[in-house]
Order: structure tokens, then C-alpha cells, then sequence
């Protein structure tokens, strides 16, 4: 169940406008590439080189925490609107996509999935869903009781019309 709910996460950011409110990553502007070369500095200082820890750590402390940033100037009842985070939840998504770029690290990851399924579990996990059930009983019932009688009705109007055909010619 997890790892659907980080597939449709990154699924819903490619779905969302991305141009919707300022962008949560200073990072994705005209010198991304100065960006990326300080990114890359900084995992090489902390870390060693670039790395999922790094990256991990980048994610929490820029990405996620703009997003958590965002979400509690929201009234927490406006979380289940599409469109009041859909802006919040792509500049999100564009921020983990940028830093994955920046350390050459495959995007989606797992590591992104395991964000997005946080985020989900914390911020969605009350939002209702538009599951479909089945309907009433009384329009199931006509749903399958109309080809019932159709059928004979159409077979007698088949017939009759052969055999009256056949008494004229």
C-alpha cells in the first residue's frame, strides 16, 4: 500500500501546474548549475560524495520542510482541497526532482517514493476518497432484469417479422 501511495504522489506531481505559487527550491532558476556545483560541494563535505544519505538530508531539511512550512499557513481543514496544495505539492515534488539531478541520482527513487508517503500519511491520511460502491439494490435489480425481458421481447419481434415475410413473397 505504501509504495502505491508514493507512486501516485509522483504521479499527482506530474499532474499538478508547476507554475503555481513562488518555487520552494531557490535552487531551480537561470544558474541551477551554480546550485547544483554548491549541492555537490556540500554532500562531498558532509558526506564524501554524493549519496542516498545526502540526499535523504537535502529532502528533510529544504524540500520537506518548505512543504511542512506551506501546509501549516493552510488551515488544516483546507488540506483535503486539491487546490488550495497543489502548488505546495508540486514545488515539493520539483524540489526532490532537482536535488536527485543535481547529485546524478535516479528520480523517482525509493527515497522519494518513502517522502511522499510520509507527506501523505501525515498531511492526506483524513482526506476522503471517492471510492465507487456498487448501487441500490433497486437499480441493480433494473440493471440486470432489462436484457432479461429484452431478449425474448426481440426474439418474438425476429420471428414474427420472418414469418410475415414469408407470407407476402
Amino acid at each position: 500500500m505504501n509504495g502505491a501511495l508514493g507512486f501516485i504522489g509522483v504521479f499527482l506531481s506530474f499532474l499538478s501546474d508547476v507554475t503555481y505559487g513562488g518555487s520552494a527550491l531557490p535552487l531551480a532558476s537561470d544558474d541551477t548549475l551554480n546550485h547544483c556545483t554548491d549541492i555537490w560541494n556540500i554532500c562531498h563535505e558532509k558526506f564524501g560524495a554524493p549519496s542516498m544519505t545526502c540526499l535523504s538530508s537535502f529532502y528533510s531539511n529544504l524540500c520537506v520542510r518548505t512543504f511542512d512550512s506551506e501546509m501549516t499557513s493552510l488551515n488544516s481543514t483546507r488540506w483535503c482541497n486539491w487546490g488550495n496544495v497543489k502548488g505546495y505539492y508540486s514545488n515539493l515534488s520539483n524540489c526532490t526532482e532537482v536535488i536527485s539531478d543535481c547529485l546524478l541520482i535516479p528520480w523517482p527513487n525509493p527515497l522519494v517514493e518513502e517522502t511522499f508517503v510520509k507527506i501523505h500519511l501525515r498531511y492526506f491520511k483524513d482526506c476522503p476518497t471517492e471510492e465507487l460502491g456498487d448501487p441500490p439494490p433497486l437499480v441493480m435489480f433494473a440493471l440486470v432484469i432489462t436484457p432479461i425481458f429484452l431478449i425474448p421481447v426481440m426474439v418474438i419481434l425476429v420471428v414474427f417479422k420472418t414469418v410475415n415475410w414469408d407470407d407476402i413473397s
